[in-house]
């Protein structure tokens, strides 16, 4: 990972943003992005799993202290950086998936790369949602949270991942 600047700038751009804009913001108790995670989705497809869990630990952190939701955002990511690998190769049976590169439609091709996103985002707020809740009780309510909060989060991250593509991995 020869390019770790453009990430560290997605990981601080993604958090700020969570923090700052998409925690404030007034969409309804049914929406609450998360896109804390793009950094976990978008690091190369390449990536060694350490590094992987490791982003996803630094994540869920940043978000837990800044939201105050006490490890809440840790367990939700970390499982996806965990089965990100193995998703990956589930989805695709491209041998060319094991390069460099970030995942992206180009990359994957178009129907893979967006099976993989939503797969990845709904795990991740399955998990979250889930575990806010704490009862099968509210289940309607977390499913529609789920979809949603996953619908916006989905499109912020393909957003992050349009830009990363066209500026900051060009060089």
């Amino acid at each position: 990972m020869y390019r770790t600047f453009p990430y560290i700038v997605l990981f601080l751009a993604t958090t700020l943003l969570q923090v700052f804009f998409f925690d404030r913001l007034p969409l309804g108790p049914w929406c609450s992005p998360l896109v804390y995670i793009a950094p976990v989705l978008l690091l190369p497809l390449d990536t060694r799993p350490i590094v992987l869990l490791g982003c996803g630990l630094v994540c869920g952190l940043a978000a837990d202290y800044a939201m105050g939701t006490a490890g809440l955002n840790v367990a939700a990511t970390l499982p996806i950086a965990f089965l990100r690998r193995n998703l990956v190769a589930l989805v695709s049976n491209r041998e060319d998936n094991r390069e460099e590169g970030i995942p992206s439609p180009e990359h994957m091709g178009r129907r893979v790369y967006w099976i993989y996103l939503v797969l990845l985002t709904g795990l991740h707020h399955l998990l979250f949602f889930l575990l806010e809740a704490l009862s099968w009780q509210q289940l309607p309510q977390t499913a529609l949270r789920l979809a949603a909060s996953g619908a916006v989060t989905v499109g912020v991250i393909a957003l992050a991942e349009r830009l990363l593509t066209a500026k900051a991995l060009r060089v």
